[in-house]
């Protein structure tokens, strides 16, 4: 029976491509033995087990940019994290442990090639994390989402793969387009999912609270996904006003639905929201989240905008831009329709199937 680990969390961009990527593992060989590793406290210890997997959390957390103060356990919850990681490994003696980024996803992998356990990457970023760079170094292969990644890993062992993405998104293309979304009145020129990820994004959700007026009388229909922390204020602003054109919700479950449903999105430039909105083929307008590390957000909205598949908007200009952009594309519908399309021919639909075959067939040459 093959047994083996995957890390990673912190957020769906990076909880979702790990449970793709185990669910084709799963069904390829059904008895294959899949526990994950996560950080306490993060929505993996959730989402994971939802998925009908077991997982392990660490004590690890990331690093805070807003407080030194946060900072100070730091390296301890590291080692802490590292040698609970060894003794897991220790104990569950998998053949492999694969990595997708995210808090545990370090400690995991390190302390696998401490013990001499091969270990694989995927990048899911166009600008690759200092720690993906460090343990490229030893891992067997890294796939990656983005070309002309030599300059962060080592050539002989890069295969570019895409982003993993749920199967239901993926197989989007093969559903009519959905309307009725939970009472919506999706009648209007333009439908609009707006979202900031699993955990919300601050100024998305401002420039949605904002502008709640504009969006009540423009001809559109809206299904905002504020995150848990926003959606008593926009469940207040909204109880207020009672449009019966925008829907908000704290989190949006069946996200193919939602890409079904939708003709634009708003959202971050998450690596692995960018893989969905491109096979899902729709337009977007991305925002990338300034604070992100080596601002590689902006990174990932440039590769795509710049493909003609997308608009770029700052952070700080989306409160004030936001009207301004919709407004544009309700007038050129033929606009949006033409970066759905290059969004779908950017789209990867075979990246989970491709990472899985890279790692088994190389698994069974160790």
């Amino acid at each position: 029976m093959l047994k083996l680990m995957i890390s990673g969390g912190g957020t769906g961009g990076h909880i979702f491509p790990a449970i793709a990527i185990a669910n084709e593992i799963k069904s390829r060989m059904p008895d294959a033995d899949i526990l994950f590793v996560g950080a306490l406290g993060k929505m993996e210890m959730e989402k994971v087990p939802q998925a009908g997997y077991p997982i392990t959390g660490l004590s690890i957390s990331g690093f805070q940019r807003d407080s030194v103060l946060k900072n100070l356990l730091l390296p301890y919850k590291l080692v802490k994290s590292i040698f609970a990681s060894i003794q897991l490994i220790k104990k569950f003696k998998p053949a492999f442990v694969i990595g997708v980024g995210g808090y545990a996803s370090g400690p995991l992998l390190l302390a696998a090639q401490l013990l001499g356990v091969p270990t694989y990457l995927q990048e899911q970023n166009s600008l690759a994390g200092k720690t993906n760079v460090w343990l490229g170094k030893r891992a067997r292969k890294i796939c990656v989402a983005y070309p002309n990644m030599e300059k962060y890993f080592p050539a002989n062992k890069i295969v570019l793969t895409g982003n993993p993405v749920r199967k239901e998104i993926v197989e989007i293309k093969n559903v009519p387009r959905l309307s009725g979304w939970q009472g919506i009145e999706d009648d209007r020129s333009l439908r609009i999912l707006v979202t900031g990820g699993s955990l919300g994004a601050r100024n998305i959700n401002r420039a949605m609270s904002k502008n709640i007026d504009w969006f009540m009388q423009a001809n559109v229909s809206v299904l905002w996904q504020t995150g848990v922390g926003y959606y008593p204020t926009a469940e207040t602003l909204i109880s207020s006003r009672k449009p019966k054109n925008i829907l908000a919700t704290a989190f949006v479950k069946d996200m193919h639905n939602a890409y079904a449903w939708a003709d634009l999105v708003v959202s971050r430039a998450g690596a692995g929201a960018i893989a969905e909105i491109m096979v899902a083929g729709k337009c977007a307008v991305l925002v990338p989240l300034p604070t992100a590390a080596e601002d590689h957000q902006t990174k990932n909205a440039e590769a795509i905008t710049n493909s003609g598949a997308g608009i770029l908007v700052s952070d700080a200009s989306i409160e004030n831009s936001i009207t301004e952009i919709i407004n544009r594309l309700l007038s050129q519908p033929d606009e949006v329709k033409k970066m759905g399309m290059a969004a779908a021919r950017s789209g990867r639909t075979d990246a989970t199937k491709k990472i899985a075959d890279i790692i088994l067939n190389d698994a069974q040459q160790i």
